[in-house]
């Protein structure tokens, strides 16, 4: 995974709003203060009429880069953040408009700040927990990303 200084990424990408990446305005992903949502359609239904789990890991993962994001906003345009590892579990069908929430533990953000200060590079592991607009939650996830200062 160490690949990322042979590759070439313009400025203009790194500074990509997270609701603008093709993919995520495809499937209609809305964001809202920091949070992000994903409404009932038909186009991202699966075969029993439900939220497909690709759109629920999509809404996921994009929150927790947003999170990411909104914990460091010095670093923006400084850094790569790339998606190393990615844990999910589907818990309830969903059904109705789903919303994101992220968090991440104090701890975690500490040890990634004293990594990212020594060797300008570093990671940090996110949780993300989806909901429906009834407070029932479809799925819980974990996102560890790898940041590596340009």
């Amino acid at each position: 995974m160490y690949w990322l200084s042979s590759i070439v990424i313009s400025k203009r990408n790194i500074n990509l709003k997270a609701t603008d990446i093709p993919f995520v305005k495809h499937l209609g992903i809305e964001e809202k203060n920091n949070r992000l949502s994903l409404n009932f359609k038909e186009n991202i239904l699966n075969h029993i009429n439900t939220i497909h789990a690709s759109a629920q890991f999509t809404l996921a993962e994009t929150q927790s880069g947003v999170y990411l994001q909104s914990l460091f906003p010095e670093l923006e345009g400084k850094v790569i953040p790339v998606l190393r590892d990615a844990q999910i579990k589907y818990k309830k069908p969903a059904q109705e408009k789903i919303i994101a929430f992220a968090s991440a533990n104090e701890e975690a953000i500490e040890k990634f700040k004293g990594q990212f200060d020594k060797k300008s590079r570093g990671s940090l592991q996110i949780g993300v927990v989806i909901k429906d607009i009834n407070d029932v939650v479809t799925c819980q996830a974990t996102f560890t990303w790898f940041v590596q200062a340009l």
